[in-house]
């Protein structure tokens, strides 16, 4: 009976901590290295905390843009970077419901500030672009798969300034990479 009482007792005292190791908080990645291939970049991604991370991008963006005055659009590249921190918000939620979260598979909203520098490429004479800034508020979903193929799209509300104007913008970035490293 003695051996009994002592097995049902160590069993009850080993569940809660059974328990705990599933219901473990999960974390983002401390260091993670991706290159974006539909848009060329490399992007390093810092996490600080459990949920948070400095993300880190040297791109190309493409762009598109319109006159009134020559009636026409135009359609360029140029070079970019951008910084965001990132609050992943269901991580623990994916990892309960049995999905990825590695190497930072999850939603997050962002805070992004994006310089973009004078194009590379247009497609309109009438042309001319002043280099901006673009700060934003972005909804974001980053998927990392098993052979560390990247798929990451984001969107929100913006402000774009630039020497000549201020306007609303809404940045829109969807990117295919690779993670690397370990």
């Amino acid at each position: 009976m003695k051996k009994n009482c002592l097995l049902l007792l160590l069993l009850l005292a080993t569940i809660p901590s059974v328990y705990a190791q599933d219901e473990a908080p999960v974390s983002v990645v401390k260091n993670q290295f991706k290159i974006n291939m539909l848009f060329p970049g490399f992007v390093y991604e810092h996490g600080f905390s459990e949920k948070n991370t400095l993300y880190s991008e040297a791109a190309f963006g493409l762009g598109y843009s319109y006159s009134d005055f020559y009636g026409e659009s135009n359609v360029y590249v140029a070079p970019l970077i951008t910084e965001q921190l990132r609050h992943y918000y269901n991580l623990q939620k994916r990892s309960t419901k049995g999905k990825r979260t590695e190497r930072n598979s999850g939603n997050y909203l962002a805070l992004n500030a994006s310089y973009y520098f004078k194009p590379i490429s247009g497609n309109s004479e009438h042309f001319s672009y002043v280099p901006s800034s673009t700060v934003a508020v972005l909804w974001g979903l980053q998927r990392t798969y098993k052979g560390r193929l990247n798929l990451e799209f984001n969107v929100g509300p913006g402000v774009n300034f630039s020497e000549i104007e201020t306007k609303f913008a809404l940045p829109i970035n969807f990117t295919l990479g690779w993670v690397i490293g370990k």
